[in-house]
């Protein structure tokens, strides 16, 4: 699948490692690592800036450091047709990190973070009061063995690794 407006090229994956290598890296100091003319650097970023390509600064802060040491997926079962206002009350609640649809049995997966099981359960039960909720089912996170990760798609995308099956 060729670069286009809905995916990185090798550059912009390059430009995003470096990015990650450097959060605070100038413009100018990109260019001259990348090898670029500065007012590329400056449109690229521009560029994936405005198309959503970078997550937001917030999705870096870890729960634990404000507090919220416990995590916990929920899988919640929606009345027909009630997804989009489900999703919507669930958006609304702080502890909510997640929501994302999902095919078979349940019908949303949601990552929450609570201070303690107290507050886990205080949680569970206004998810359990949203209208259109049918059904929820709580696993705690015990441990991460991955971290959220795009970095080996980076080097991917960048030339380093080839492309599966190929």
């Amino acid at each position: 699948m060729p670069p286009g407006p809905d995916r990185l090229d090798a550059t912009d994956a390059r430009l995003v490692q470096a990015l990650t290598d450097d959060p605070r890296a100038t413009v100018m100091a990109l260019s001259q690592r990348l090898g670029l003319a500065r007012n590329t650097v400056q449109a690229r970023l521009a560029r994936l800036e405005s198309g959503g390509f970078l997550a937001p600064f917030d999705a870096r802060v870890r729960p634990e450091a404000l507090g919220y040491r416990l995590g916990a997926y929920v899988t919640v079962q929606v009345v027909q047709r009630s997804l989009e206002e489900v999703a919507a009350a669930l958006a609304a609640l702080p502890e909510v990190l997640e929501v994302t649809a999902l095919s078979g049995a349940a019908d949303l997966l949601v990552r929450v973070v609570a201070v303690d099981a107290d507050d886990l359960w205080r949680l569970t039960e206004q998810v359990l009061a949203v209208p259109g909720v049918e059904r929820t089912d709580t696993a705690l996170a015990l441990r991460r063995y991955v971290d959220h990760r795009v970095a080996p798609l980076l080097e991917r995308a960048a030339g380093a690794d080839p492309a599966p099956g190929g």
